[in-house]
């Protein structure tokens, strides 16, 4: 699937172009402004493709509710013990931002797109004429909000995290009847950070075969490992989530890559990537130079005409410019027609 109409730099998604890198910014500008273009700056300089934003207020993802099933109660969560609204107030990326924060992005190459939460982040986002639409994990079954971004007709990006296999067919049925053509699942486990155990990575080619579209991961693990194993199962996107440095703290920031590991991300990602290549046997073009030193037949002492080869005078060594090893053993025995000198190449005009 090529996705040339998102840039001025005709950036593509495919298996035939790098991995498309995304920088999740989330709530990592800690509320500045200032942080949060700091953020852009270092997600260019990492290399990535594009960084991502999320489009939502409190009052547009939950409500302002002080009962038990409005607070996070799970006993492994950064955030156990949060009531939802104001942990929203907290991580939330004002929508007077979004429109700065996506100019220094373009200016320094990047694409930037959002998640939307809502409707009305929908039609807040389309005044800006964002590129892209990701829907969140927890967003993939919001079938009103999904029906709402395909009538945009831009290409949708949607984690698969928690989803049933049958969840994921009605929420891909919902997007392409509503009219999207350019769709990219992504392999999530919604655990913050999650396990390498349970990213279940061979999912990426059985969502590919099953869906017919791209396939990419958000990866919400610690470090490298499980991106770039998804590029070697297919994966043509990886997200990650990302900040200038954890020890500033922020809601995402205990999961979140550093400056330099995404810069390792983008260069690793891309060389699992370009290992990939085609099912081959047999040398490689940068290979053919190197044959010359394999092994072969060689004469190992001085040996005069009509004197027998033994496994003293003949053995297998570099270089590779006698006769095959396969003829080792059927040499042994035979009386050369010449003298040969140590050091030789064992011909066949040597004993034929």
């Amino acid at each position: 699937m090529n996705f040339s109409n998102i840039n001025t730099e005709q950036l593509k998604i495919g298996s035939n172009h790098p991995p498309f890198i995304i920088a999740e910014m989330s709530g990592n500008h800690n509320q500045s402004l200032e942080r949060a273009m700091n953020i852009v700056d270092a997600a260019a300089a990492a290399g990535v493709n594009a960084i991502k934003l999320q489009t939502y207020t409190a009052d547009t993802i939950t409500l302002d509710v002080n009962k038990s099933d409005f607070t996070i109660n799970e006993q492994e969560s950064l955030w156990k013990g949060q009531n939802l609204h104001n942990l929203y107030k907290l991580a939330y990326t004002p929508w007077e931002w979004h429109k700065p924060i996506m100019k220094r992005a373009n200016e320094l190459g990047l694409i930037c797109f959002s998640s939307p939460f809502d409707e009305t982040s929908v039609d807040f986002l389309e005044t800006l004429d964002v590129p892209i639409y990701k829907i969140a994990s927890f967003e993939n079954n919001h079938l009103p909000l999904l029906r709402k971004v395909a009538a945009t007709g831009k290409p949708i990006i949607i984690s698969t995290g928690m989803a049933s296999l049958k969840e994921l067919e009605e929420t891909v049925s919902t997007v392409k009847n509503a009219g999207c053509d350019k769709l990219i699942l992504l392999k999530c486990t919604s655990n913050y950070p999650a396990s390498p155990k349970d990213s279940n990575i061979l999912t990426i080619p059985d969502l590919r075969k099953r869906f017919d579209c791209q396939v990419g991961l958000s990866d919400h693990t610690m470090g490298l490992g499980v991106s770039i194993a998804a590029i070697a199962h297919g994966a043509t996107v990886i997200e990650k989530h990302f900040t200038l440095d954890r020890n500033d703290g922020g809601v995402d920031s205990e999961f979140s890559m550093e400056p330099s590991e995404m810069s390792f991300l983008v260069t690793e990602t891309k060389r699992a990537w370009q290992s990939l290549g085609e099912v081959k046997y047999g040398p490689t073009k940068s290979e053919e130079s190197s044959l010359k030193y394999r092994r072969s037949l060689y004469i190992s002492q001085d040996i005069r005409s009509g004197e027998v080869l033994s496994e003293k005078n003949l053995r297998v060594v570099r270089p590779g410019f006698g006769l095959h090893p396969r003829y080792f053993e059927e040499l042994l025995g035979t009386k050369v027609l010449k003298d040969i000198k140590k050091g030789e190449a064992l011909n066949w005009r040597h004993v034929k």
